[in-house]
């Protein structure tokens, strides 16, 4: 997957993220007790979706089309699904945007701060210079919002656990490099030892199936606590496509969010499904005690 975000913005793998993520986020605030909100691979922030289809030297086709292109601008009567497109718009609008078409897209850094509270504290990580560059300026002014450049996962032995003893940990890596989903479950392990009360929810593609439950396998020998998958597909396997599908692992999700992910995916998939086989999955790895 190529590190830069920005030609992959608003993707169905981004629709299905950050959906999950604003439900999570709704589902942890039910307390009104503060916490942290901590991103380890933020990326810059804001994404120009009419700049998607440029790449770095040659034309491309641009991917938001069969991911947020495939929802209603009016997604009355489709919560939790109209809660995530309503952050996305007003995004959208507040970046200057009046057209029926999408332009600006927020990625997890813009929609962690739109759901923040005063009682919340926001934390975004971003190892790549440019990147973090980039990031730095969409951010500047926020308030109760760090941002810092370095490895995610080295920072979370800094990072945890936090004074506010709430937080939601969201690990969402590029998937560059071949060791990325060994890094992942150690990172996970290594964030469970130090805050075992965090929420962690970690991305990933669904590109090979063994790849996936090897990485899941890794998870479940540090004794993690109840957690869950929330997996969607967009096609069979027969379809060839390289990038099938994807999913979110929380751990320690928090009540009544396993719910709400059900019935966004089910409300997801009849929408963004680009061939026979797509299906929308919730699976209990540890169930809730």
């Amino acid at each position: 997957m190529n590190y830069r975000h920005q030609f992959h913005a608003g993707n169905f793998a981004d629709v299905v993220k950050h959906a999950l993520l604003v439900a999570l986020v709704r589902a942890l605030q039910r307390k009104d007790k503060g916490c942290l909100l901590l991103d380890t691979h933020a990326g810059r922030g804001r994404y120009d979706l009419a700049a998607a289809a440029a790449g770095d030297s040659l034309a491309r086709r641009p991917e938001w089309p069969e991911g947020l292109g495939r929802l209603p601008a009016d997604a009355a009567g489709t919560e939790p699904l109209a809660d995530y497109l309503g952050l996305v718009r007003e995004f959208d609008r507040g970046q200057g945007n009046l057209a029926a078409e999408p332009r600006f897209y927020p990625g997890s850094p813009g929609l962690l701060r739109a759901l923040l509270r005063p009682v919340d504290r926001l934390v975004l990580v971003e190892r790549h210079p440019a990147e973090c560059a980039a990031l730095r300026a969409f951010a500047a002014g926020w308030p109760r919002t760090e941002v810092r450049e370095g490895d995610g996962y080295a920072l979370l032995r800094a990072l945890l656990p936090p004074p506010e003893r709430r937080g939601l940990i969201l690990l969402d890596p590029p998937f560059e490099a071949p060791e990325e989903f060994a890094w992942l479950a150690a990172a996970v392990g290594e964030g469970l030892r130090r805050f075992p009360p965090g929420v962690f929810a970690a991305w990933y593609p669904l590109t090979q199936r063994a790849r996936v439950d090897e990485f899941l396998h890794a998870v479940s020998t540090v004794g993690p606590p109840p957690c869950l998958t929330a997996e969607l597909t967009v096609a069979g396997e027969a379809a060839g496509l390289k990038l099938r599908g994807c999913g979110l692992l929380v751990l320690n999700p928090p009540w009544g969010f396993a719910e709400v992910a059900q019935s966004l995916l089910d409300l997801l998939v009849p929408r963004l499904a680009q061939a026979p086989g797509g299906e929308g999955r919730l699976t209990w790895l540890v169930p809730d005690r």
